[in-house]
Parts: C-alpha cells; structure tokens; sequence
C-alpha cells in the first residue's frame, strides 16, 4: 500500500502500512463513527464499499478524494462530511484498505 506506515506523528513514508495500522487510522480520524466493517451503520460498510467498487479501475483515486472532500448521493439519499482532518496520503491509505476489504 503506497508505502506509508502510521505512526503517532502521521503517516510518513517508508513503509506499508499494515491492516491493524490502517484500522487505527479509520478508528483514529473517525470512519468507524458512521461505517461498519461489513454493514451499514450511518453509512455504507467498508465491505459494501469495496464490493460496489472492485471492478472500477478509478476507484482509489476517487475513493481517497471523497474521503477528503465528502459526497453526496453516492449511496442513496446519504451525505457524507468532508473529512478535513484526514490528509490527502491517510485518505489513499484509506481507500486502499477499504477497496482490499474481502468479498463477503
């Protein structure tokens, strides 16, 4: 993954984060807040997120993007924040785990 790891300053490159990292990182910039791993809590769970992407080669860039800059009407009705506190490399760390969440 991009070549990132999560450490208590950021990220800072060197080296790929980890699935437990990139969880401490959702948990830490508050993902889990309105996602679920697998289900819908607020919002859509991170696996109904990678299963509606997987065949999209554009998906990281979007994803990490909208993570940023929020959206609006990609999953229904739902408006997703913008997510200020979530720099632009954390975001591609992001999306990347999301998109690598398992088929269920």
């Amino acid at each position: 993954m991009a070549g990132l790891l999560v450490g208590s300053a950021g990220l800072a490159s060197a080296q790929v984060p980890t699935a437990a990292a990139a969880v401490a990182l959702a948990r830490d910039r508050g993902c889990m807040t309105c996602h679920g791993i697998v289900h819908r809590q607020v919002g859509p769970g991170f696996a109904q997120i990678a299963e509606r992407y997987r065949q999209d080669p554009t998906a990281l860039a979007r994803l990490a993007v909208r993570i940023r800059t929020g959206s609006v009407g990609q999953w229904g009705r739902l408006v997703m924040p913008r997510q200020a506190q979530v720099g632009e490399a954390e975001a591609r760390v992001l999306a990347e785990w999301v998109l690598g969440q398992p088929a269920r």
